[in-house]
C-alpha cells in the first residue's frame, strides 16, 4: 500500500528515524504530527518542513500522553496512523550508580508510552494503523545496552499480541525493526560507523507499498528470521564474546 492523503502522528518525531518518517511522509502527501519532550527540536523540525505541526508531550509521564490523546481526540480527530516511534537508549553497566534511575526512565518511554498510547488510540475511530519501532536488538541484545535491548524485545513481543488483538477492529499492526543507523541515538558520535537513515527509509517505503507488516533493513532481516544458533552467533559477534 502507497500511504498517501492520511494524517499521522509520529511520536519522537524532531529526529533520527521519526523526523526520516516524517520527511518521507510528507512527501507522499500526507498531514504529519510530530511531538517529543524538546521544544527547541521540534521549533527546528518545524523549519525543514514547515507543513509539520507539532506538540510538546514528556512521554515519559502518563498525564502528559492522557493529554496527547485527548488533543488528538479534540483537534485531530481524523487521525489515521499513529507511529510509536520515540524511544531513549542507554549505554550503561550494571555497576553504574545510576543503573536504576536510568532503566526506570528508558521504560517509562520505550515500553510505558507505547503500550498507554496504543490503548488509548484504539477507541479514535479514524485510526487504521499502528505502526511500531523496535529494533534489532529485541532479538539479540547488546549488553552495553541491557535495559534498551530488553525493552525492545518486550516491545517486539506486545507488537505481535498487538496486532491479533486489534484485527476485530481492522486496525493494522506494522512492525519497524531497524538495525544500527546513523543517528545520535545513544549520544553523539555512537553509532557513526553505521548505514545513514535514508537507506533505511527507502527500503521501508518499499516494503510498505508491497503491502508487508514486518519491516527489516540489512541485518535485522537475517535476525527476524533467525534460529537459535543464528542468535546465538549473532549475540556473540554483536558483544565480541569468544
Amino acid at each position: 500500500m502507497k500511504i498517501t492523503g492520511k494524517k499521522i502522528l509520529i511520536t519522537g518525531g524532531a529526529s533520527g528515524i521519526g523526523f526520516a518518517l516524517a520527511e518521507r511522509f510528507i512527501k507522499d502527501g500526507n498531514t504529519v504530527i510530530i511531538c517529543g519532550r524538546r521544544e527547541t527540536a521540534l521549533a527546528d523540525a518545524e523549519k525543514q518542513l514547515p507543513t509539520l505541526i507539532t506538540r510538546v508531550c514528556d512521554l515519559s509521564s502518563g498525564t502528559e500522553r492522557t493529554l496527547l490523546y485527548e488533543w488528538i481526540a479534540a483537534k485531530h480527530s481524523d487521525l489515521n496512523i499513529l507511529v510509536n516511534n520515540a524511544g531513549i537508549q542507554q549505554w550503561m553497566p550494571l555497576n553504574d550508580p545510576a543503573f536504576f534511575e536510568k532503566a526506570t526512565q528508558e521504560i517509562s518511554i520505550n515500553v510505558e508510552a507505547p503500550v498507554h498510547l496504543s490503548w488509548l488510540f484504539q477507541d479514535l475511530a479514524s485510526l487504521d494503523t499502528i505502526m511500531n519501532v523496535t529494533s534489532g536488538l529485541a532479538f539479540v541484545p547488546l549488553t552495553k545496552t541491557p535495559v534498551y535491548s530488553a525493552t525492545k524485545a518486550f516491545f517486539h513481543s506486545f507488537t505481535l499480541s498487538l496486532r491479533y488483538l486489534l484485527q476485530e477492529k481492522n486496525i493494522a499492526v506494522i512492525e519497524i525493526i531497524p538495525p544500527a543507523l546513523n543517528t545520535d541515538l545513544g549520544g553523539k558520535g555512537i553509532h557513526d560507523f553505521a548505514p545513514p537513515v535514508s537507506g533505511f527509509i527507502e527500503s521501508i517505503f518499499e516494503q510498505l507499498e508491497a503491502g508487508k507488516q514486518d519491516l527489516t533493513y540489512g541485518f535485522t532481516e537475517q535476525l527476524s528470521k533467525a534460529g537459535g544458533d543464528i542468535l546465538g552467533a549473532a549475540f556473540k559477534n554483536v558483544n565480541q564474546v569468544k
